[in-house]
């Protein structure tokens, strides 16, 4: 068993109170790891390193494009590296191997992509309607970004959130969820192998009300990017607020798949078992609500129920294994609750319902992936984010009775609508309230395509060109170059 520590200031180092934490892994129930335990001190170390990186060291002095070569590097490391990170992610939250490891590899992407935007952002000149004045504008970076992430895809946040951040010309310090914290401190040493200069790139792990809220409180943290529920995302929008903080929020989702009679049936069924029951449904884009067109309700639900009875639970190291642990005790006693919530209520179950108990699931969170029927819009199981392999299916009449019932909702992260008629597919793109729809394809992601959400679901983009934006401040700048006598003191220019 490994005992991890911080990474500050370019060094891995103890946690100031002497304290760690068990890492637990999700399908064996055991401790594989101990990782910090950190505290304020910690935090204001890590800060203190970051505030010098961003004014004082080399970092400051780099040029964007020495910048970007860093992180084309990074990306190159990682890509070595990916198999061996990807079985990190996998003891550290449950999901599988194969998905982790299609992220991995992915993952480099990012780096490349802003490694490449990082000595992009240009300024402008305006032509300015002030006589003798020359006018332009630049962009700087935000300063001090605090990054918390959540414990479903550690690393992956760190490319969303990270790599935009730095190739903006910002310092990053990272809180993992104390859930799955292990990946992120091995990442660290990818970063100092890269080059990256000391005080860039910190991780300190930790409880959130003790190293969350203290990042989100500290004086020299001009921003923060969260992952994670809109509970806990309202939580630090106010405590950043109190202080004038520039916040990012990736928040939860109940989002709808829309599934029309002119589908191509085979592929709309996939998509949805794609959106529900991959990564155990731990997503915050899992597509829980199932709207389906009434005309062929009743034969959609019986090809999901026979392709989701079909999902193999168990080992998620295994290559065909569909359906992994739930990573935490506490959201699995939260999925088998919403599961006799709905009973509850009257919606009735057709697939799984309970815990998945056999022999060879030794960690004891597993669950059934689980169908509902007979549900209602104003059924707790239809509003409520459950954050596992739970979905409600509904019926409507048409178009508009779709995007009424999808609407009908806090959360705004994505949709997905499945039909032939491309007439119906933009309507539906524009009508759909949500920062993301996929029309006859579902859980697609691209370092290039701008990702957020509307309403609960969030403030602020994540990849593509819209990303370094949230990392950088414009300034204007006027020079006068009049001559003769000055203009009047006392008025506006």
């Amino acid at each position: 068993m490994k005992t991890y520590q911080h990474y500050i200031d370019g060094q891995y180092t103890d946690p100031i109170n002497g304290q760690w934490m068990d890492s637990i892994d999700p399908y064996t129930g055991e401790v594989w790891a101990k990782v910090p335990r950190g505290c304020a001190q910690d935090v204001d170390k890590a800060v203190a390193a970051a505030s010098r990186a961003l004014k004082e060291g080399p970092w400051s002095k780099m040029s964007p494009t020495d910048r970007g070569k860093l992180m084309l590097k990074l990306a190159d490391l990682v890509t070595r590296e990916a198999p061996r990170l990807a079985e990190i992610e996998v003891k550290d939250n449950g999901k599988l191997l194969a998905e982790m490891r299609g992220q991995l590899n992915y993952h480099p992407e990012w780096w490349r992509y802003f490694g490449g935007l990082a000595d992009k952002v240009e300024g402008r000149v305006m032509p300015i309607d002030k006589p003798d004045m020359f006018a332009f504008s630049n962009s700087e970076p935000v300063g001090v970004v605090g990054a918390i992430t959540a414990w479903n895809s550690p690393l992956l946040f760190i490319a969303w959130k990270c790599a935009p951040a730095l190739a903006a010309g910002c310092t990053v310090v990272i809180k993992p969820s104390e859930f799955a914290s292990v990946s992120t401190l091995e990442y660290a040493a990818l970063v100092r192998e890269a080059g990256f200069p000391d005080g860039v790139f910190n991780v300190v792990t930790g409880l959130g009300h003790e190293v969350g809220s203290a990042i989100v409180d500290h004086p020299k943290v001009a921003k923060i990017t969260f992952t994670g529920s809109d509970a806990t995302g309202a939580r630090i929008y106010a405590q950043a607020a109190a202080k004038m903080k520039r916040v990012s929020l990736e928040l939860g989702g109940k989002s709808p798949n829309i599934v029309f009679d002119d589908c191509d049936i085979e592929q709309a069924a996939a998509g949805v078992v794609s959106g529900i029951f991959a990564a155990t449904g731990q997503t915050c884009i899992a597509g829980s609500r199932l709207l389906v067109q009434k005309s062929i309700q009743e034969k959609f639900t019986e090809q999901l129920v026979k392709i989701g009875a079909s999902a193999r639970i168990g080992n998620p190291m295994l290559s065909d294994t569909n359906i992994g642990p739930i990573t935490t005790a506490a959201q699995y006693r939260k999925v088998l609750d919403y599961m006799d919530i709905a009973k509850n209520e009257g919606a009735r179950c057709v697939l799984g319902g309970g815990k998945a108990e056999r022999a060879d699931l030794p960690g004891g969170q597993f669950v059934q992936p689980t169908i509902f029927v007979d549900v209602t819009p104003q059924m707790r199981i239809a509003r409520e984010e459950v954050f596992g392999p739970v979905l409600s299916i509904m019926g409507f009449d048409d178009e508009a009775h779709a995007v009424q019932m999808a609407n009908d909702t806090i959360y705004g992260l994505a949709a997905g609508v499945w039909t032939q008629d491309m007439g119906r597919a933009l309507r539906m793109s524009k009508a759909l309230e949500a920062g993301t729809v996929w029309v006859n394809t579902y859980r697609a992601v691209s370092y290039m395509m701008p990702f957020g959400g509307m309403k609960h679901s969030g403030i602020g983009r994540e990849s593509g060109i819209d990303a370094i934006k949230e990392f950088q401040e414009t300034k204007s700048t006027w020079i006068s170059y009049a001559k003769g006598a000055p203009a009047n003191p006392f008025v506006m220019r």
